[in-house]
This record gives C-alpha cells, sequence and structure tokens, in this order.
C-alpha cells in the first residue's frame, strides 16, 4: 500500500510551532554565545550603565556631555591596551602611572632640540626605564609587582626632584590647537579618542594574528613549555615592558597637550594606574596571565569613565563617589568571573 505524506491542514500548527521554538533556541543560543565571548559581559553592563544614566538624567546623553566624558576613558584606554600584553603574560607593570607623570617633563628638558624630537625623545627614555623593569623581571628573576613597584616610587621622586615641585607649561603649547601639532597631540577634541581607537585596533590585530601576539599568549600560559619550544620568553617580556611604558608615556603627552600643563602630583597618577590596572581586568584580561583582551580593555575604561561621569552629573558626593566606583567594580568582576566559568563549561577558552 502506498504511502503518502500528511500534507492536511491539521498537520501545519505543529510544524510551525515546531519551526517557532527552532528560531526561539537559535536566538537564545546567539545570546549564550555572545555572553561567553571575553568582551560579552562588560558590553552588556556597559550598556546597562548608558541606559540606567540617560534615563536618570537628561543631561547625560548629549554631545556636549560626550565631549566630557572623552578623557575620563581614552587615555586610560591607551594605557591599558599596554597593560594587558604584560598581564596576559603573568606579569603587572604598577609603573605606568610615573611613566605618565615623568614624560612632560622629560620632554620639557628636551624641548630645545624642538617640540617633535623633544617629545620622542622623551618616550624612548620611558621606553628604556620599561626595558630595565623587563629584564630585572625576564634577566634577574625579580618579581614584576616588586620591580615595578620600586620604579614607581623611584620615577615618581625623580619626577619631583627635575620639577622641583613645580608645574610646568606643556612644551611647544600655546593657545590650546593653534598648531596642527596640538590638534593632533591631545589639544583637538576628538584626538585622544582616534588616538585610543586607533591604538587598541593596531594591538588587537597584534595579539591576534602575529607571533608576537601568539608568543605573549604561550608565555603567560606556559613560561616552560613556551620556553622549550623554541619562544624566546626573556625578548617577549622586554618588549612588552618597553611597549606597556611607551604608551604610557604617549598618554603622558597627549593629557600635558590637552590640559597645557603638567603638575608633579604623584598621587594623581598613581590613581590613574589603578583606573588603568581596572579597566584591564574588568575588560577580560586573567591577573594570573594567559588570556587578554585589548578591545575588552576599551570598553572596560570606557565602562569606568561612563560611571565616573554619570555619577558626578547626578551630582554625587564626592565623599561617595569612589565607593560607588568601588562597588560598581566588583559587580562587574562578579558578573565577569561567573561568564568565564560558563565559557569554561561551554569549551569556549
Amino acid at each position: 500500500m502506498a504511502v503518502t505524506s500528511d500534507t492536511s491542514p491539521r498537520g501545519a500548527p505543529a510544524r510551525g510551532a515546531a519551526d517557532s521554538r527552532a528560531r526561539r533556541e537559535a536566538g537564545l543560543s546567539g545570546v549564550r554565545r555572545f555572553l561567553t565571548l571575553r568582551e560579552g559581559s562588560i558590553v552588556v553592563v556597559t550598556v546597562i550603565a548608558i541606559i540606567y544614566f540617560a534615563t536618570s538624567n537628561s543631561r547625560f546623553f548629549t554631545g556636549t556631555n560626550f565631549k566630557t566624558l572623552l578623557p575620563y576613558f581614552a587615555p586610560y584606554a591607551i594605557m591599558a591596551a599596554g597593560q594587558v600584553f604584560v598581564m596576559i603574560t603573568g606579569e603587572i607593570d604598577l609603573s605606568i602611572g610615573a611613566m605618565y607623570l615623568f614624560c612632560p617633563f622629560i620632554w620639557e628638558k628636551f624641548h630645545g632640540l624642538g617640540t617633535i624630537p623633544g617629545m620622542i625623545l622623551a618616550i624612548l627614555v620611558c621606553c628604556l626605564i620599561g626595558a630595565f623593569n623587563g629584564f630585572a623581571v625576564a634577566v634577574v628573576g625579580i618579581s614584576s609587582f616588586v620591580t615595578t613597584l620600586g620604579v614607581l616610587f623611584a620615577i615618581d621622586g625623580l619626577t619631583l626632584v627635575i620639577s622641583h615641585s613645580t608645574p610646568i607649561n606643556t612644551p611647544g603649547v600655546t593657545v590650546l590647537g593653534n598648531s596642527t601639532f596640538e590638534r593632533i597631540f591631545g589639544g583637538g577634541t576628538y584626538s585622544e579618542l582616534i588616538w585610543a581607537i586607533g591604538i587598541v585596533i593596531i594591538l588587537q590585530l597584534l595579539l591576534s594574528f602575529t607571533r608576537w601576539g601568539i608568543y605573549t599568549v604561550s608565555v603567560g600560559g606556559n613560561r616552560l613549555g613556551a620556553s622549550e619550544a623554541g619562544i624566546r620568553t626573556r625578548l617577549v617580556l622586554i618588549r612588552n615592558f618597553v611597549m606597556c611604558a611607551g604608551l604610557a608615556a604617549f598618554v603622558g603627552v597627549l593629557e600635558a597637550v590637552r590640559t597645557t600643563t603638567a603638575t608633579p602630583d604623584p598621587s594623581g597618577s598613581n590613581d590613574i594606574l589603578f583606573q588603568v590596572i581596572s579597566a584591564a581586568v574588568i575588560g577580560g584580561t586573567l591577573l594570573q596571565g594567559g588570556s587578554g583582551t585589548v578591545v575588552g580593555a576599551l570598553i572596560g575604561a570606557l565602562f569606568l569613565g561612563i560611571l565616573h561621569d554619570g555619577l558626578i552629573i547626578n551630582s554625587v558626593n564626592a565623599n561617595y563617589l569612589d565607593l560607588y566606583l568601588g562597588i560598581a567594580i566588583l559587580i562587574a568582576m562578579a558578573i565577569n568571573t561567573y561568564v568565564s566559568r560558563v565559557r569554561t563549561g561551554s569549551g569556549r577558552g
């Protein structure tokens, strides 16, 4: 007897329900895949923060406030991008706040050679200090925490000595935005944002698709195994410390041009250090090394900037500002930790 398929209208609702269920499951699967990305959870938390501040204060979602927000996250994003490379190797650089503070004063000493040559030499001096950090960690074997903490205090002290604890005018900057140099290097409204996005894109590509990045992850995951595989682990460590110091010094230049002055204030620069490390960790970089993302550090810096700006707009008492920032950071990290466990359980490394 011939068997015919059921084409009656009675089978259509069942097939429709099955198709609808399949679409829902596919949608949920896509959401789960997004949330298990390293950057997924912090993106969600950042969007929630934006929605909260936008609904609680009409001034938050304005062009004027966006310009106000930029200095709260763009410089941190650049410095965090360099810190990510160091942290992926299982190390940390606590001296970046000192590099940020130190560079404009060295630039002022070299200004007689010309604005741009002086700036380049100042950044190179900070890169040499970064090379010292890397040498002490990779070759001598001193803990990166101890090494960079000592350099932090030494460079902060040296800055106070050479500046005589006196603020200086930024070399070559007379009227903000008066020259092409100033508009490019921090004086333009969106200058730091453009630098931040460009540097983050380049370093994320470097981390994901080049030997430098692959070796960095390998060293952080298993330093002995990487060495036995032929990777020059010491070189990887040293150049990551150099890059981290160089980017911190570059941000010091951008901020000095933006504000037209530089103030020898170690407490302020050390606060920046903790903001940068927070941005990197919130963005998905592991403190124990072996995993990290530069894009995540950018989003982490944006999250911190939105928090800071939003709390100020909402007229939060200054005494409570750090308290709320700390609580928000803990919540963001708790979400990141949970998502990391889900990712590990689902096989997404």
